[in-house]
Order: structure tokens, then sequence, then C-alpha cells
């Protein structure tokens, strides 16, 4: 019987969790290595950096209450929480993550100001204009109705308050339609990576206007962010994390092995790291 796929993503990073912050760190999302995707820095500090050019793009200077939808283990949302002094509420489908990241609160001495729960995003727990930043760091391409994903994120945003995603797309269809060798490239990504589908950039503009998120930007930062497959699959031979690797199970085992249909996908233009920032009219 095939899991819903809330609980295909839950089992997949409470499985994994402990090897992605082992060779990853913290922060489970891509790097930033400037536009052109040249800079040669560390992995840890390019995804450093790629959190600080999302709050440059976007405008942000201050935030006063945070919610960060799709949290993982707490890295932005403690990066966020520090930075601008303010309020976090990192949410997460995995109860493994939400613990870790209550770890990571408590040894940075954040526990104060920053929570976690277990919390669906598409039925955000919070009321109305809860929050003056909506976060989402590679947390879309999880979501199974991008509409109701973006729609929640609306909602509980406060009027005036910014919304900024970065999520994985898949190239414009506009001028041309997706291959059968494209969709089956990307059915294999979905299926080691407990994807529901990815939608183009474009796609998500029209849903964020149709939700009436105002003053929008997006751009292609796929460029920008390539190397950092290539460079996890290096920190991926480590003798070190494949012992922890095959303690986590198939599922993680299938996620490691593949990572090189991520890189291969950014090669051929199909797969794209697309960013989105918006404000909620007062």
């Amino acid at each position: 019987m095939t899991l819903p796929i809330y609980e295909e993503i839950k089992q997949f990073y409470d499985a994994s969790s402990g090897l992605w912050e082992q060779i990853w760190g913290e922060h489970m999302h891509h790097g930033y290595y400037g536009k052109s995707g040249r800079y040669k820095i560390e992995r840890r500090q390019a995804q450093i950096l790629l959190m600080q050019e999302l709050l440059a793009w976007s405008g942000v200077t201050s935030a006063q209450n945070i919610v960060d939808v799709g949290c993982g283990i707490g890295g932005s949302t403690l990066y966020l929480a520090k930075q601008f002094q303010a309020e976090a509420t990192g949410i997460t489908l995995s109860p493994v993550q939400c613990e870790r990241a209550k770890e990571r609160a408590k040894a940075a001495n954040l526990s104060e100001q920053v929570t976690f729960q277990v919390a669906n995003a598409l039925e955000m727990p919070f009321p109305d204009a809860s929050f003056d930043l909506v976060w989402s760091l590679e947390s879309g391409e999880h979501m199974p109705d991008k509409g109701k994903f973006l729609q929640n994120c609306y909602r509980v945003l406060q009027p005036g308050g910014r919304f900024i995603l970065a999520t994985w797309c898949h190239r414009p269809t506009e001028m041309l339609p997706l291959s059968e060798a494209e969709k089956r490239h990307l059915e294999e990504i979905y299926r080691v990576y407990h994807l529901p589908y990815v939608i183009s950039l474009s796609g998500y503009r029209a849903i964020a206007q149709n939700c009436g998120f105002q003053n929008l930007r997006v751009d292609d930062w796929s460029s920008a962010v390539a190397p950092f497959w290539d460079i996890v699959i290096e920190s991926a031979l480590n003798p070190q994390a494949w012992v922890q690797l095959f303690q986590s199970g198939w599922d993680t085992i299938q996620g490691a092995l593949s990572l090189g249909l991520m890189s291969q996908g950014y090669q051929k233009g199909l797969v794209q790291f697309g960013v989105l920032t918006a404000t909620k009219p007062h």
C-alpha cells in the first residue's frame, strides 16, 4: 500500500535527518556560489550566504515575528531569530526534526524566543496575520497542493509583511512542453526525495498573484546554487558518512545514491532553483 505523501515525507526525514546533519550540517538546503556559481567557498558558508542573499534580494532588514515553513532541524529558524532578534516559529512534518531543532535552540540559548512544532504547512495552526515574515526555504517542492500552500502563507502573514520562497522548480513550459525523457527524470527525483510534483517559477508567480500578494519579484538562481550538488556528492564519499548512511535504511541510501539526479537536472536546464518574494497589502 502506498503511504500518504505526508507520511512518506515524515518517515523520510525521521530516518535521514541525522545523516544529513552529519554531512550537510544544520542547514539542509542549497548553498550560494555567486550569481554565476563561481565562488570558491566552504559549503556551510555557502548555505549561510544563500540566506543572506535571499534577505538582501527581498529587501528585508528587520522582522519581529517569523515563521519558517518546513524548518528541518531549525537552521534557518535560529539564524533568522538571531539575525533580527526576533520571535521565530519553525514547523516540520517530522517529529525527529522537531525534537532536534528544540535541542539546538536550547544549545544556542534561544529557547525563549524560538519554538518548534510538528505541523502541516497546508493547515498551519496559527491565527490570521500572525507573522511579519513568512520564510519557506526548499519546502515548496514537498507540498501536494501548491495553491493551498501559498494561500496559507498569505493567511498567516500580517498586512505589510514579507513572504520569501525558494523552491525547486522545473523549467518554463510555455514555449516547449516537457519531453517524455524530462518527465521520467523528474519522476525519479520525485520518487527518491518524496516529492508530489514541482512546477515552474511562472506557475508560482501566477498562484501568488491569485492569492493577493503584491510587489512580486521572481528570479532563477539555478546557476548560483547548482555547484552545491557536486560538492555534496564529494562529501557523501566520506567513509564516516557511509557508516551512518547504512544505519539510516534503504530509503536514505536511495537518496544518497541519487544525488546525481539533481546535478544532471541543473546541467540539462530541467531543474531550476526559483526564488519569489512578495508582500501582503495593507
